[in-house]
């Protein structure tokens, strides 16, 4: 059987091109699996994982869930808004206290860059990144990249634009990494104030224009605007980046061709994207719900095949 190259999924930039190949190729055989009327598979009836998120998230810990429980794994969520953090624990006692029950398997996120790095350095058990913060949140590349693929047939050679708070966002940086792995072009476009500086040495171009961009793209992964992550104004009001860097069915309609839109979620509607195009036919932000539960299916079954 093939196996994956690491013992943990910490970040795209830790994994190879070998590796999103298996991962697709397993997530393509769970979402056959998720689709059939029993959704369930008992492959992993003898590993027990802990969820540890220390910082909110809805649909990536319901999508991580739902995932380990459709592989019959013993899950056990923690949640540190209601634990011993509160109280000065550190993260490795944390973690550690988790372990002692016997646990396998760690997906966590956190609110530290590299903090599940940190985590893999220093417990024993396989650790899966839910987002670590500004730096990096894998499974939502690949399942991003696995969603391009299942539109449009492959991702190399496709034209992918990030549009929006690339400055904030994890989910930008893994797919950078994970869209020029597979061979496809990337460019950024939004506010000069939400764009890193240090963004073309990833080999990524910066369109300011978000027409221009558009009209270059066959794939436009339009990005929340993180106001919780910011501590002073980036810029002027909403209603204007809404203007500028927003996309509504006139535009889109405007365009001489079919462009995919993505959407990592949560959607703030009226911003990044309207209703309209968040619902149209071009939009694929529900199927990249659905796939994120193959894709994490994927990635928990193929790291567990290497718990010894």
């Amino acid at each position: 059987m093939k196996e994956l190259s690491v013992n943990h999924l910490l970040g795209i930039k830790y994994i190879n091109k070998n590796d999103i190949d298996l991962i697709f190729e397993t997530a393509d055989h769970f979402k056959e699996v998720i689709n059939r009327p029993i959704k369930k598979v008992p492959s992993l009836r003898d590993i027990t994982i802990a969820n540890i998120f220390f910082e909110n998230s809805t649909r990536t810990k319901l999508s991580f869930e739902l995932a380990q429980k459709r592989l019959s794994a013993d899950v056990i969520s923690f949640s540190a808004a209601q634990s011993s953090v509160k109280k000065g624990e550190t993260l490795i006692d944390t973690v550690n206290n988790i372990l002692s029950m016997k646990v396998d398997m760690v997906v966590m996120r956190h609110a530290n860059p590299g903090a599940a790095y940190f985590l893999s350095k220093n417990v024993k058990a396989s650790i899966v990144n839910a987002g670590d913060g500004a730096h990096e949140h894998p499974t939502q590349a690949l399942l991003d990249s696995y969603s391009i693929r299942e539109k449009l047939g492959e991702v190399a050679g496709k034209k992918v634009v990030i549009v929006g708070d690339v400055l904030h966002s994890r989910v930008a940086l893994s797919n950078i990494y994970a869209l020029q792995m597979q061979g496809a072009e990337v460019k950024v476009c939004g506010p000069k104030t939400l764009i890193p500086r240090y963004i073309e040495s990833l080999g990524v171009t910066v369109e300011p224009n978000l027409r221009k961009a558009l009209e270059w793209c066959d794939v436009a992964n339009m990005l929340r605007v993180q106001n919780e992550r910011m501590d002073v104004n980036f810029f002027p009001s909403t209603r204007e980046y809404a203007q500028q860097y927003g996309v509504d069915k006139t535009l889109l309609d405007s365009l001489d061709k079919e462009i995919v839109i993505m959407h990592p979620g949560p959607i703030n509607r009226g911003v990044e994207i309207t209703s309209e195009v968040a619902d149209s036919s071009q939009s694929v932000i529900l199927n990249q719900v659905e796939n994120g539960v193959a894709i994490r299916m994927a990635v928990i079954y193929l790291l567990a095949s290497k718990i010894q």
